[in-house]
């Protein structure tokens, strides 16, 4: 057991040309069934505490119940430039991404996978940010544990 965080993507392809559809469709094996939309895991943390509880702040209101939330891009962002700040200067740990204790959430300390963690947390979004096709995608985090 553990935590385990996901941030999902999801594209409607209802504005997509019915032939597009179509094709994925095949590709899938899905028959006659019409595609409607793509999901995809975009990022998976696994006790990564501190992220966690950003997520639970900036866009779960407070409320760490493992429901599935939505995340618009500029909350993307804003979690991506906090870990830059940090990476630049990790005295700001505790201010801008405090680590959270939990049961099953790993070690509170800010150490090298704290820092591993914020890494490929900016890498991962930055990658999201630029790359996922302006207002297209639509992102939810959930997580379990």
């Amino acid at each position: 057991m553990g935590l385990d965080m996901y941030l999902n993507a999801k594209k409607y392809l209802y504005d997509k040309p019915e032939e597009d559809a179509v094709k994925v469709s095949n590709v899938a094996g899905a028959g006659n069934m019409r595609l409607k939309e793509l999901n995809y895991e975009a990022m998976y943390w696994r006790k990564a505490n501190a992220i966690h509880a950003w997520f639970v702040e900036n866009v779960q209101n407070g409320v760490d119940d493992c429901g599935e939330y939505y995340v618009d891009r500029d909350k993307l962002e804003g979690l991506m430039n906090e870990c830059a700040m940090v990476i630049a200067d990790p005295s700001r740990a505790e201010e801008l991404l405090p680590t959270q204790s939990g049961l099953f959430f790993g070690e509170p300390a800010y150490g090298d996978w704290y820092m591993e963690g914020l890494k490929a947390t900016y890498e991962g979004l930055k990658e999201l940010v630029e790359g996922a096709g302006g207002g297209e995608w639509s992102f939810t985090y959930q997580s379990s544990w």
